[in-house]
């Protein structure tokens, strides 16, 4: 006698204003990622319209990337205790604020701390896109809704310089790099007033969860000390005080590390749990997210400067230089996923190789080809093999990460993960700038001077990319050979 089988669950569906939700959130992402990569084409044209000093132009990028890293644990606090939908307006509201008063900013003071607010507001409200995403969506559209998202990053990510190229050479290179951030404008007044209707409103999680401000103010504080100097080193000639600095922020990073621990000690709930770090491998993993986003950041800010403040090219011709990149990085981040699932860690492994041989090879012709005859073809195998490396890696690295602890601490380790993704790209432009700004030789006279500087510099500074990639590379090893939790 045949047994009747159970009739299948029907498939889950969302209503269509689910999907207009969706829509809200990832006009959000496209926003903060567009706005991580978009300005580096910017960079010369701001040094040369507000006179900025060589600190201001690293700070334009770290401040932003610095800020926005810190501030995605706290919020992601903040939403679980208020409501993520009511943190994602607050944070998305700001950052289009920000992005409108950047673009007034009479001097390279306003322009650096308006950049700092808007990386602050960009954390605020990515966080709780991925909460909002997890509550709206049941089961495989959670998945399908996941890797849109991805989408979006890695477009918006990709597409950055292109943009900022174009909107520099239609309004100039006075104005321009203003209509850069003002971009966000339209953009960020729709998304803010549709997500008041569109958003669920139900906060979720325990309702006394509190932050660890403490312990924010104590990374913060660590982690400025340790930029300030290196950023504002070179330009100072490394007075007295940047040693000290430096010194102090490692001691505030050190009391940062036991304050934590006393505050899981206590049942309190750190900022980052200290007991993830007794996995190895994550701890492991942690140091390659940061020394990758290190490595690969960094290498658009010494194309950029080279090619416009060297070469005398525009933000246009600069954005195409690096397209191929964006190219590679679609096309890698494609196939990523499929590729991991089948062949684990060899794929990461492979993408780190690609990224280290691209921006090896970058140096290489830095080193080799006379600054004056230098062109964008040169770097177009590299920066093509460097993104496709990159979309190789990006895309499925968290997965192996968050792969080396239990399940039940997937969250927290997705937020640490996220954070240092961004300090890394903090810490790669400030030690890049300093090495690029620190080798400048204006010895040489006559038409070439600059070509010959810049070139210099950045052969220095892409050396120092190229050593991050090898590192990274490295480190990849101490990922688990499969994402399985």
């Amino acid at each position: 006698m045949n047994q009747q089988s159970a009739p299948a669950a029907p498939p889950a569906t969302v209503s269509r204003a689910t999907w207009f939700a969706l829509v809200i959130l990832l006009a959000g992402v496209f926003m903060a990622l567009l706005d991580t990569t978009i300005v580096n084409v910017s960079i010369p044209t701001i040094r040369t319209s507000l006179g900025a000093s060589e600190s201001t132009l690293s700070w334009v990028i770290s401040g932003y990337a610095l800020a926005y890293g810190l501030a995605l644990i706290p919020a992601g606090r903040v939403g679980d205790r208020y409501g993520h939908k009511w943190v994602f307006i607050a944070g998305l509201a700001l950052f289009t604020v920000a992005s409108l008063a950047c673009g007034l900013a009479q001097n390279d003071v306003q322009l650096i701390a308006l950049r700092v607010v808007q990386g602050l507001a960009g954390g605020i409200f990515f966080t709780p896109v991925t909460a909002l995403i997890q509550l709206m969506f049941p089961g495989r559209l959670r998945g399908k809704a996941f890797a849109i998202m991805g989408a979006t990053i890695g477009f918006s990510t990709a597409l950055g310089p292109l943009t900022g190229g174009l909107i520099i050479e239609a309004f100039g290179a006075d104005d321009g790099w203003r209509w850069v951030f003002e971009v966000n404008l339209p953009i960020g007044v729709v998304a803010v007033a549709a997500a008041f209707w569109l958003l669920p409103s139900r906060a979720e999680g325990s309702r006394d969860a509190g932050a660890d401000w403490i312990g924010l103010v104590l990374i913060a504080g660590g982690l400025v000390a340790l930029l300030v100097p290196l950023i504002q080193g070179q330009d100072q000639g490394w007075p007295e005080w940047t040693y000290l600095s430096m010194a102090g922020g490692v001691a505030l990073i050190v009391g940062f590390a036991f304050w934590e621990r006393r505050v899981a000690r206590l049942g309190g709930r750190p900022l980052v749990p200290p007991h993830l770090f007794v996995h190895a491998s994550f701890t492991g993993g942690v140091v390659l997210a940061f020394v990758y986003f290190a490595a690969f950041t960094s290498i658009f800010f010494s194309v950029a400067l080279l090619w416009q403040a060297g070469l005398g090219a525009s933000a246009l011709q600069s954005g195409l230089v690096v397209l191929p990149f964006a190219v590679g990085s679609i096309i890698g981040a494609s196939q990523s996923d499929q590729l991991a699932s089948r062949f684990g860690r060899t794929v990461l492994l492979v993408g780190l190789g690609l990224v280290a041989v691209g921006i090896i090879a970058i140096w290489l012709v830095l080193v080799t080809v006379a600054p004056t005859s230098l062109h964008g073809w040169y770097l177009t195998i590299p920066l093509l093999l460097g993104g496709v490396g990159s979309g190789m890696f990006i895309a499925p690295n968290a997965d192996f990460i968050v792969a080396t602890v239990d399940r039940a601490e997937a969250g927290a380790a997705s937020g640490v993960i996220g954070t240092v993704q961004r300090i890394g790209s903090a810490v790669g432009i400030a030690v890049t700038g300093s090495v690029l700004f620190g080798n400048l030789d204006f010895t040489t006279r006559g038409p070439d001077a600059a070509a010959i500087a810049f070139s210099h510099g950045a052969t220095y500074a892409m050396g120092v990319s190229a050593g991050f990639a090898v590192l990274a590379f490295a480190l990849g090893f101490t990922l688990p050979k499969r994402a399985v939790a």
